[in-house]
This record gives structure tokens, C-alpha cells and sequence, in this order.
């Protein structure tokens, strides 16, 4: 069968038209990263920034739900005292909570 000058036609315009068919997918990915990768990425962000600015008297949360006071703080993990003569070494991480800030010493 041979090819009518009208099909011929309509196939010249099919370029621009694949174009605009990957503008919504390129929609969905910029959707996407707004409503939920930048927000997570903030949260970690707020999160690391917390965890930086533990010290000593600190009131912490960890993740598994414990209450206690920063007796020690080293590089990856501080010492937390749950009750009296009771300290336990926590990852810094695992801190989810600041309950109460202590003041920085005057010098």
C-alpha cells in the first residue's frame, strides 16, 4: 500500500510532540522533590545540627524511648547517666530529643 500525503504530513510534527511527552514525567520528579526529598533532607539537616550541639547536662531522648542527663560527650558517643550512678554510652545519633539546654559556662 502506498503512503498517502496526509500520513505523510501528520509524522513531520511527531518530533516536538515526543518532546512534550516527557514534560509531565519531569513534573513528577520536580513534585516529587519538593513535597519529599528537600523536607527530609532539612530534617536530617535540623537533626545533625542538634546532635553537634550536645554538652555536658544536656536532658537528652535517645531513640529507644530513655531519659537521662550528658555526663561525658566523645566524637561518636556520649555517656548518659539514666538514674543515679547509672550511665550508659549512647551513639550521638540515636539522640532524638533535646528536653533541656544547659548554659554555656561564663569564662
Amino acid at each position: 500500500m502506498l503512503v498517502t500525503p496526509a500520513y505523510a504530513q501528520a509524522a513531520a510534527g511527531g518530533a516536538a510532540g515526543g518532546l512534550l511527552g516527557f514534560v509531565p514525567i519531569i513534573l513528577i520528579f520536580v513534585i516529587m522533590y519538593f513535597l519529599m526529598i528537600r523536607p527530609q533532607q532539612k530534617k536530617l539537616k535540623d537533626h545533625r545540627a542538634m546532635v553537634d550541639a550536645l554538652r555536658r547536662g544536656d536532658q537528652v531522648v535517645t531513640s529507644g524511648g530513655m531519659i537521662g542527663k550528658v555526663v561525658k560527650v566523645g566524637d561518636a558517643e556520649l555517656e548518659v547517666e539514666v538514674a543515679p550512678n547509672v550511665k550508659v554510652r549512647v551513639v550521638r545519633s540515636t539522640i532524638s530529643q533535646v528536653l533541656s539546654k544547659t548554659e554555656p559556662a561564663e569564662a
